[in-house]
């Protein structure tokens, strides 16, 4: 790429002759130095174009019927002493707790054991005149028996029913998730497809994905507390379970 010089030029300390780098093409660059001497450069790369992304997140939902009922039911005791209060709960509550485990419930645990004092305090003074005593444990059964059972458990020695809540099974649970996750995914696509076609772009390669969330919230829990030994001897507790609704949340940041 060199031809010869005169030699007056390369005496001067000033001149400089340079053959400039095509940066597109990653030539190599030239020199010839006041010295006569040619030297060579690394070669030159083309700076990349920096890489357009768009970011977004896509919603799933499934909804899958709640076939599992979970109570809290308990027994609630009223006396003058304390021993005659503590006695009359364990002994109810051991028939409840016998009675269920017979009926093969899960997660059976107990949630609350109180005994409180109770004052009167009319005439302007503090008066003693007895006892609660509470015992409360919940349990998960099929929705479709919970009703019958709380029937049962009134007639064992339950007073109180605290709470009913519903669900749905854990395979159930996990089985929708993964589909509110495939819809998150498709809503996302469609979702950039949709600004990306309107600009006359096409979506290329996925280069991030993010999973926000994928979650089964239960319904909220009947909270109404019912003192069942006022009901009717011959009452039916209808037990009607609903829906349970999985939500997921996937962002994608998609090259374009």
């Amino acid at each position: 790429m060199h031809s010869s010089v005169p030699s007056k030029f390369l005496s001067s300390s000033w001149v400089r002759l340079s053959v400039l780098p095509l940066a597109a093409a990653g030539v190599l660059g030239v020199t010839l130095t006041a010295t006569g001497v040619f030297s060579t450069s690394r070669p030159v790369v083309a700076q990349e174009r920096t890489m357009r992304t768009l970011t977004v997140s896509g919603q799933g939902i499934e909804r899958i019927p709640t076939t599992i009922t979970q109570v809290q039911l308990g027994v609630e005791v009223q006396g003058r002493t304390s021993e005659e209060v503590q006695r009359e709960v364990a002994r109810r509550s051991s028939a409840v707790v016998e009675l269920l485990k017979a009926r093969n419930v899960e997660k059976l645990e107990t949630t609350g054991v109180r005994l409180n004092p109770v004052y009167d305090y009319s005439g302007n003074t503090q008066r003693l005149t007895g006892y609660t005593g509470v015992n409360t444990v919940s349990f998960r059964v099929n929705t479709e028996r919970a009703g019958t059972l709380i029937d049962d458990a009134v007639k064992a020695g339950a007073t109180r029913v605290d709470g009913v809540n519903f669900t749905a099974t854990d395979s159930a649970i996990a089985d929708a998730q993964k589909q509110a996750l495939r819809r998150a995914t498709q809503d996302a696509q469609q979702q950039a497809d949709a600004v990306l076609e309107s600009l006359n772009l096409r979506r290329r390669d996925i280069v991030s994905i993010q999973i926000n969330n994928a979650s089964a919230p239960p319904p909220p829990m009947f909270r109404g507390m019912m003192n069942m030994a006022e009901q009717a001897a011959d009452a039916k507790t209808p037990i009607v379970g609903g829906e349970q609704q999985v939500n997921a949340i996937v962002t994608l940041e998609i090259q374009y």
